[in-house]
Order: structure tokens, then sequence, then C-alpha cells
């Protein structure tokens, strides 16, 4: 396993512990043969800032055998800064079968279209507007990829650097002093099965007597839903739905038809307005209602 970190911390040797510690200490239990961790650290030269700039590492065990308080001592130094472009981190990425991270968010798609092309398993975490890029939509469409268990708050915290505002309810500092953010826009995406997109979505709305609730698209013959609860039991025609539908979404209850736009390409409209992005689907059991 690979993880990439570009996390700012004091020490860039605590990069890589709080996942790699995981793995380690669940290694024979997850049945690992292998952990890789690395991370990314900028080397290009700064004006402003008189210090000599810190290595990018890494470290790779074929044990769970490994003390953390020396994991200094088994750490590798990279020739680069550790990029995931880099023809040393591809070296590494080919040598790993499952990749779980964080990756840039800005570099989101390029990062997907790496673990695409090199055909790896992967659980990474992005930002939930990662559904809206036509690539990665397009992966979940052809069911190569989808979305993880948890979303939102339920995914784990981001470690911030101290000139980060904290605010909300949605922050904390831990035993160590790490500031922490929980962040409510996040999103795991994986190719690794999971049980929740097996699950059917339990319905009890009704389309029939209630179509005043589900008006018509502008632009394309399917009908509106604002929220996922409120998808109709009966209706077997196009359904235009919430973005976080697809945390639900089982290939085998409902079919990924398009994503946005209508038949005269511009997005969806009712009345002229556009509601936010909307996924059209089809439900493939629909209940007749007597």
């Amino acid at each position: 396993m690979r993880k990439d970190h570009r996390v700012t911390s004091k020490n860039p040797l605590l990069y890589p512990v709080n996942g790699y510690k995981y793995f380690l200490v669940n290694f024979k239990k997850l049945g690992l043969k292998k952990i890789i961790a690395s991370c990314y650290k900028d080397q290009e030269e700064d004006l402003f800032i008189f210090k000599k700039n810190e290595p990018a590492v890494y470290i790779d065990s074929d044990s769970g055998d490994i003390d953390l308080d020396s994991l200094t001592q088994n750490l590798k130094r990279f020739k680069r800064d550790g990029d995931f472009r880099s023809l040393e981190c591809i070296s590494l990425l080919k040598q790993s079968d499952i990749v779980v991270t964080n990756p840039p968010f800005s570099l989101f798609r390029e990062y997907v279209a790496q673990l695409i092309k090199y055909e790896k398993k992967f659980v990474i975490i992005g930002n939930i507007n990662a559904i809206t890029y036509k690539e990665i939509f397009g992966l979940i469409k052809d069911n190569k990829a989808w979305l993880g268990i948890n979303l939102g708050r339920g995914i784990s915290g981001f470690i911030v650097p101290e000139h980060y505002e904290l605010y909300g309810t949605e922050v904390e500092v831990d035993t160590f002093g790490n500031r922490i953010i929980s962040p409510n826009n996040c999103l795991w995406l994986t190719n690794l099965d999971t049980f929740k997109r097996h699950e059917d979505i339990p319905l009890t709305k009704k389309y029939a007597g209630y179509e005043s609730y589900y008006p018509k698209y502008d632009n394309y013959d399917a009908i509106n839903v604002d929220k996922t609860q409120d998808i109709p039991m009966d209706y077997t025609g196009f359904m235009g739905v919430p973005i976080t539908f697809l945390h639900k979404f089982n290939p085998e209850q409902f079919e990924l038809v398009k994503f946005r736009k209508g038949d005269d390409d511009n997005d969806l409209s009712i009345n002229g307005k556009c509601p936010y992005f909307r996924i059209i689907i089809k439900n493939k059991k629909p209940i007749r209602i007597q």
C-alpha cells in the first residue's frame, strides 16, 4: 500500500505516521505483505525562508514488527520531492496493490487517472464536488469506481497548520496539540466493493397523485427530485436527483443515465432556473401502484 501526504507539519518525518501506524498495527490482521508510505516535500527555494529544505521521504516494511519510536531510522530519502508523478513514486506505485491516501484536491483528476492507468485498487479522499468532474462521473457511471461508506464529517479530520483559523463545531485539538478540522465536503472514492452499494434505497414516496411535487425539466424529459429520500417508488421514467444520491447508489436498483446536461447541452432547468448539479437516473425496479 502507498500513502501520499501533502500536509504541512513542523516535523516532516511525521507525515506518514498516522496512516502508516494503522496498517502497521493491523499488519497481520489485514493479511498484508508490505506497506509503503511516502510524503511530498516542496523543494523549491524560498527567498523569504532562510532554512534548508527538508527531504521528501518514504518508508517500506514487509512486517508489522517495526517500533514506531524507531520509525525515523527506517526512512529513505527520495532524490526529488516525492511528487506522485515522479518516476520514483511511480516505481513505488507499481509495487502496490491498493492505494490509500488523500491526494491533493487540485490534482484529483490527474491522480485518479494515474491509478486507473496502472490498474490499481484504491481508497482515496476527495472533495464532494469531484463527482461533478466528467472524468470521475464517467468512472462511476461505468461502474469502475464508486463512493465509499462515509461522507462529509463521517470522514476523519485533517491536521491543519497553526495559522489556519479554527471555527465551527467540526474542529478540535487532540492530546498532541494537532489542530484538526472535519469538513462536511469530503468523500471516499474507491473501486473496492462495499456492502452499501448492494443495499436498496428504501423508497416510500409515490408519484401517482403527487405529480405537482415533481416538476419536469425544461430541456429534458425527466422529473426533478430534490432529495434522495423523495425518489418515488412508482415512477418508470427518468429522474434528476442530487449528486449526494451517489453515496447510496446501488447499481442493481438504479441506472445512471447522464449528468447535469439537458438535450440542448445546457444545465438542466425548471422554469428557466437551474437547480444544483443533478444526475439523471432510472429505477430498475419500480413498484406498480394500484
